[in-house]
C-alpha cells in the first residue's frame, strides 16, 4: 500500500475485474454542477480499470445511485464501491448514502458492496489546496488564465 492509503494496482484484493465503482455525490438543482462530477467521473473511468465506473447523484439529479449501481452490475461487477465525494464524514456518509446503497443492493442479489471513506482528511488534499491557492493568486495578478470552472464568473479576483 502506497502512502495515503492508495492501494497500487498490483496489490489490489480484486484482481479480475470485477469490481464496479459509483462516485457519488451531493446532486444539485443547477445542471452545471452535476455536469462537472460526471466530466470527473468520465476522467476516472479512463485512468483506472474497473468494470465500471458510473456517476451519481445523492439526489435532486439522475443518474441516482440505484441507477449507477445497476449499471455496474449490468457491466459484470461483482462487488460495488461506492464512493462519496464528500470532503467530511457527516450524516450524508454515516446514514443517507448507506441505505440509498442498501436499497440498491437489494435488486442484485449476491453483490457485494461497500460504502468508501469520505475524501478527508486525505493527505494530499493539501497540496490540491495548496496548488488551487496559488493558481488563483496568480491568475488574479494577471500571470495564469483562469481555469475552466472560474471562467466567466467573476472568481478568482481580486476585489
Amino acid at each position: 500500500m502506497s502512502e495515503g492509503g492508495h492501494v497500487e494496482t498490483e496489490e489490489r484484493a480484486d484482481h479480475d475485474g470485477r469490481v464496479g465503482v459509483v462516485v457519488v455525490d451531493h446532486g444539485s438543482r443547477q445542471p452545471d454542477a452535476n455536469r462537472w462530477h460526471e466530466e470527473f467521473v468520465r476522467g476516472f473511468r479512463e485512468l483506472h480499470r474497473y468494470a465500471a465506473v458510473e456517476p451519481a447523484h445523492m439526489e435532486l439529479a439522475e443518474p441516482t445511485i440505484a441507477s449507477a449501481f445497476a449499471a455496474c452490475v449490468a457491466a459484470g461487477a461483482t462487488t460495488v464501491v461506492v464512493v462519496p465525494f464528500f470532503l467530511w464524514p457527516g450524516r450524508h456518509w454515516s446514514e443517507d448514502i448507506p441505505a440509498l446503497v442498501s436499497e440498491a443492493a437489494g435488486a442484485h442479489p449476491g453483490t457485494r458492496y461497500l460504502v468508501a471513506a469520505p475524501l478527508g482528511p486525505h493527505p494530499l488534499l493539501a497540496d490540491i489546496v495548496d496548488g488551487r491557492i496559488t493558481h488563483c493568486l496568480a491568475h488574479a495578478a494577471g500571470e495564469s488564465p483562469g481555469c475552466e470552472i472560474c471562467a466567466g464568473t467573476g472568481g478568482c479576483a481580486f476585489h
